[in-house]
């Protein structure tokens, strides 16, 4: 017997569920409020491994976890195959959507979406949280210059918050309600810079064993925290065929417009996770990557803009990236070194 198809509509408070029979035949619809066992109970009907596609929307990480406990077969379809799907559609809601999306499965058609294991997720969820505080930080930081500006103080050193700063910014005079303020944001940058190290520790201590991760430390301007970005949020690496399909993955190549005789690039999609498109830009932004990749940069600088030739460097370290998470060592710096 043939498993059945699963759509499920998932909102954050409630959802839809729409069982259909591989000839397409709708077998039941039901709605749910959002719970783990609510979800269990719906989905038992389909019986043993159903097929299951749920849209990554907001919140989605709880149902995955519970459908593949109930042994389902798990699709996640992309929001953006989504959209350009449902774009022109005149009637939309709940019900048409878990009905288009089981659908979409049973034809072969879904634009689907790489689910990363639950620990997968769970290193993200610590490598995105310390990104995220960093910009906090930065934010308070920011904050700090606004208020000297306020009193026409001008830092005397590039970092404010350094020992040299430090001791300027014990030693200002500022009005009461300025110090206060400057104070407070002190303090705060204390405690933000306190979890932002602790949680560099602990995931130091969750991937040290990880050969990619050492690898890919190998390159230059890559550190610990850039290596855990790429571990990350890249994954499997294997699910790529190669490092062009990893760079175009990562927004990190040109949109290709094509029709008849007509073929256009435009700039770079921006598609797939920001915070590894920035680390691999931000990897190469001083020391450009080491020697081979500083003379390249360089070279497309001269010809292209300085722009273009940062991107270009980002995709080559990439490719570097790659072949480290892949083989556990960078043979190409392994020869130079």
């Amino acid at each position: 017997m043939e498993p059945e198809y699963v759509g499920i509509d998932l909102h954050r408070r409630r959802s839809v569920i729409v069982r259909m029979s591989p000839d397409g035949e709708r077998l039941s619809t039901e709605k749910i409020d959002n719970d783990p066992r609510a979800l269990a109970a719906a989905i038992a009907p389909a019986g043993p491994n159903p097929k299951v596609v749920v849209e990554a929307t907001y919140g989605w990480y709880w149902a995955a976890d519970v459908l593949e406990e109930c042994g389902a077969e798990l699709h996640l379809a992309h929001p953006l195959g989504m959209k350009g799907i449902t774009s022109h559609r005149r009637v939309k809601n709940d019900v048409k959507d878990a009905v288009l999306l089981a659908d979409l499965l049973r034809l072969g058609s879904l634009p689907e979406a790489y689910i990363a294991p639950r620990g997968l997720r769970e290193l993200r969820e610590l490598v995105r949280y310390r990104a995220k505080l960093v910009n906090l930080r930065s934010g308070l930081k920011s904050q700090v210059h606004a208020v000297m500006a306020k009193e026409g103080v001008l830092p005397t050193r590039s970092d404010m918050f350094g020992l040299g700063g430090q001791a300027q910014l014990d030693e200002m005079q500022l009005g009461d309600c300025y110090r206060i303020r400057i104070d407070s944001l002190r303090d705060l940058i204390d405690s933000f810079t306190d979890e932002v190290e602790a949680l560099e520790d602990l995931i130091h201590d969750v991937l040290k064993d990880h050969a990619g991760y050492r690898a890919v430390q190998a390159i230059d301007g890559v550190g610990r925290t850039f290596a855990a970005i790429f571990v990350a949020e890249i994954g499997d690496v294997t699910r790529f065929p190669g490092p062009a399909q990893l760079c175009s993955w990562a927004g990190l190549t040109p949109r290709h417009y094509e029709s008849d005789t007509t073929v256009h690039r435009g700039s770079v999609t921006k598609q797939g996770s920001p915070l590894l498109r920035w680390a691999a830009i931000e990897a190469t932004a001083k020391g450009r990557g080491g020697p081979k990749l500083r003379a390249d940069f360089h070279r497309i600088a001269q010809r292209r803009g300085v722009a273009k030739a940062h991107v270009a460097i980002a995709r080559k370290l990439l490719t570097l990236v790659y072949y480290g998470l892949r083989d556990g060592e960078i043979r190409c710096l392994a020869e130079t070194g």
